[in-house]
């Protein structure tokens, strides 16, 4: 027995009969009938399966050059079928495309199917939608302006205020079919004032709108505009004095300043504005002044002003030939007695002083002597003996000498 197994041939007998068997096996299906045919493989066909592919791009080919396309969806649903392996793949990589191929359909309205390419043979694909309704008209090209729209205005800080805004650039070019064209109504650009208090620079996206408000789908260039917007500060105009520093030379007198102009705008916030009543450091140094001068001076920014209008003014100084005058026995008149005291006059008695004007002949030919009037201001004086100044009061633009500067009086009180 031993040798009857051991020989090759019994074993190559033995193998034979059991690939039959498997062979047989195989073939027959649920009928032991039934032989599959001659030629069948063996291995089984693979299992398919169905998944749906969301938000897939549409591609358009037509002449963009010359023609404008509406009607095909920016993405469409694609439905795959096939061996899991491949299936997968898609799904995953979405590396196939869907397109809508217009290049030889002539103006005007037409239904397509959409196609697609680029997906591996084992795949069958449903496009949804399948059947779309285009138009192809030709493309127009317009200039339109651009408008300025103003975000949160009334959120702009106090007392300030917008300028009409600068577009850069003014117009924008707008690519459309010519039915679209004509249903523009305005091209806007925005610009967010909230809190602005100073020139407020933004670059805003252009849009463009029907009659209704509807945003329309255009092609705008350039998309992005430059806006700049001059805000106002409050302002307050202001007059100012000029200071005289130094002296002027010896035989001359000014007759006149005169500003150009007379007036200056300060800008800056309310509650600073509110305190000022005039500009204060202007100045002229007479010692430079030997005739006829017409001279530039910087206007000083006051503390907490943002701008000053104009930065500059013209000082135009006239002079003259100087002339004197001398007014005698002018009367001393008192300022701030109060009630209930009486004031003597010690030095002079007479309570009264000759002044000698200086000035401009033209000026002091034209004085009277009612235009020079002299005080003594004792206001703050208690009772007693006291040396007050006595200040003279006069036309502009002359110089007064007084024989003595102060006089000896005595306040008492009445009760």
């Amino acid at each position: 027995m031993d040798k009857f197994m051991n020989n090759p041939w019994v074993m190559r007998i033995i193998a034979l009969l059991f690939a039959i068997l498997l062979y047989l096996s195989v073939n027959f299906d649920s009928d032991p009938l039934t032989v599959k045919k001659p030629g069948s493989s063996l291995i089984p066909p693979p299992a398919t399966d169905t998944v749906t592919v969301t938000d897939i791009p549409v591609t358009t080919y037509f002449d963009q050059e010359n023609l404008v396309v509406t009607g095909v969806p920016e993405t469409v649903n694609v439905t795959l079928e096939g061996p899991a392996t491949p299936l997968i793949k898609a799904r995953q990589y979405k590396d196939f495309k869907v397109y809508a191929d217009l290049r030889n359909l002539s103006i005007g309205t037409h239904k397509i199917e959409l196609k697609y390419k680029d997906l591996p043979k084992e795949l069958e694909a449903t496009i949804n939608p399948a059947i779309i309704s285009v138009s192809i008209e030709e493309k127009v090209t317009k200039d339109f302006s651009v408008d300025v729209d103003f975000l949160n205005r009334n959120k702009i800080k106090k007392g300030y205020k917008p300028e009409q805004p600068i577009v850069n650039p003014n117009s924008v070019q707008i690519t459309a079919s010519n039915e679209i064209i004509k249903s523009i109504d305005h091209v806007k650009a925005t610009v967010d004032l909230a809190n602005a208090d100073e020139t407020v620079q933004q670059e805003s996206r252009v849009t463009i709108y029907d009659k209704d408000g509807n945003v329309l789908p255009v092609e705008v260039e350039p998309s992005v505009v430059d806006i700049t917007v001059p805000i106002t500060s409050p302002s307050k105009t202001l007059t100012f004095k000029i200071a005289r520093e130094g002296k002027l030379p010896e035989g001359i007198s000014i007759s006149r300043i005169e500003s150009e102009p007379n007036e200056v705008t300060v800008f800056g916030p309310m509650d600073v504005l509110d305190k000022l009543e005039f500009i204060n450091g202007i100045s002229v140094d007479l010692s430079k002044i030997k005739d006829d001068t017409v001279i530039d001076v910087d206007v000083p920014k006051p503390p907490g002003v943002k701008k000053v209008t104009p930065e500059k003014i013209k000082l135009k100084i006239k002079v003259e030939k100087e002339e004197k005058e001398v007014f005698d026995n002018k009367k001393i008149k008192i300022v701030g007695l109060g009630e209930g005291r009486t004031l003597e006059f010690l030095d002079p008695v007479s309570k009264t002083l000759s002044v000698q004007v200086l000035g401009a002949s033209s000026i002091v030919e034209a004085i009277k002597a009612s235009d020079i009037e002299l005080y003594v201001n004792v206001t703050d004086l208690g009772e007693g003996e006291h040396d007050v100044k006595v200040e003279v009061n006069g036309p502009q633009n002359i110089t007064s000498v007084l024989p003595k500067d102060e006089v000896k009086v005595k306040i008492t009180s009445s009760s």
